[in-house]
């Protein structure tokens, strides 16, 4: 009698051990999805974006505008240094045309790398959702082998307790 209650909780356990296959494609990677399909254009929009706003921009233009306002004003303010102004003190009109013209040609490559960068966090949002849906479903894969494992053990042990008290097995 004990070889038939082995048998029957052998055949418990193969029937419960079923092979889980993974069914979802592989986790992709977000830097390596936007990087595919950036353009040389968008690179380089990216690149300056992300140059223009630097420190290192910043303390550049204010150098520029430092050394570009200071020599005009001293030039137009002491004759005795004998300099002579470029852009002379107030009106700085060249200093105002040049610093017009950057901007208005850095204001749409700004916004170009932005929207370029924009692109780049919703793929990795998507992405993002994509491996919580998968992990979500693999919790409930475990889930359920568990309540399968509690199931079996119970099985198992009223199994084994009716053995013990000589009862016959159902």
């Amino acid at each position: 009698m004990a070889s038939d209650s082995s048998a029957t909780t052998g055949n418990i356990i193969h029937q419960s051990a079923v092979a889980y296959h993974h069914d979802h494609p592989p986790i992709r990677n977000a830097n390596a999805v936007h990087d595919s399909e950036m353009s040389a254009l968008d690179r380089a929009a990216v690149l300056i974006t992300e140059r223009v706003g630097s420190m290192g921009f910043f303390v550049l233009i204010f150098a520029w505008t430092l050394l570009w306002t200071g020599y005009n004003i001293l030039a137009s303010t002491l004759p005795a240094l004998h300099w002579r102004a470029f852009d002379p003190f107030p009106a700085f009109v060249a200093y105002l045309l040049i610093s017009n013209v950057i901007q208005i040609l850095l204001m749409p490559l700004i916004m170009v790398g932005q929207n370029v960068q924009s692109r780049h966090s919703e793929i990795r949002a998507e992405l993002d959702f994509e491996v919580n849906q998968k992990t979500e479903k693999e919790a409930g894969i475990i889930l359920d082998r568990l309540n399968q494992n509690n199931e079996l053990l119970i099985t198992i042990l009223e199994r084994l307790s009716a053995r013990d008290s000589g009862s016959p097995a159902d």
